[in-house]
């Protein structure tokens, strides 16, 4: 439409070319979701992403997508957490806080956080 086409000649093309699977949201959304996992992202900030860029992926279609390209997603927030902070030392709770809203921003669950500051006892009171 921004081309100056009419959305009456558009619509059957893009019905053709999804009916011959040459057009997949499923596809983009893994494609997409594999991107920005490289990137650092979490699974909440992805799922939001998609969700502005219009597609409507089932819910446990990306679940599935996630699960598959994102191994272990403990190993991607360490890898976030590192390279943000470098190695992992004993912090206080203060900053603990702070680290903790940052890879809420990155799209990591509050359960993810938790499991990864429980598993590292890295905090001091």
């Amino acid at each position: 439409m921004q081309k100056g086409f009419e959305r009456a000649d558009i619509q059957p093309v893009i019905d053709d070319l999804a009916q011959n699977n040459w057009q997949s949201d499923d596809r983009f959304a893994e494609c997409y979701a594999r991107y920005r996992l490289q990137k650092g992202f979490g699974a909440v900030a992805i799922r939001y992403e998609l969700s502005q860029k219009g597609i409507d992926v089932a819910l446990n279609t990306l679940n599935d997508v996630l699960l598959t390209i994102a191994d272990d997603w403990l190993d991607l927030l360490t890898h976030v957490y590192r390279k943000k902070y470098g190695d992992i030392a004993p912090i206080t709770c203060h900053d603990w806080s702070k680290r903790s809203r940052f890879l809420l921003q990155r799209g990591f669950s509050s359960s993810q956080i938790t499991q990864f500051a429980k598993k590292l006892r890295f905090i001091y009171s």
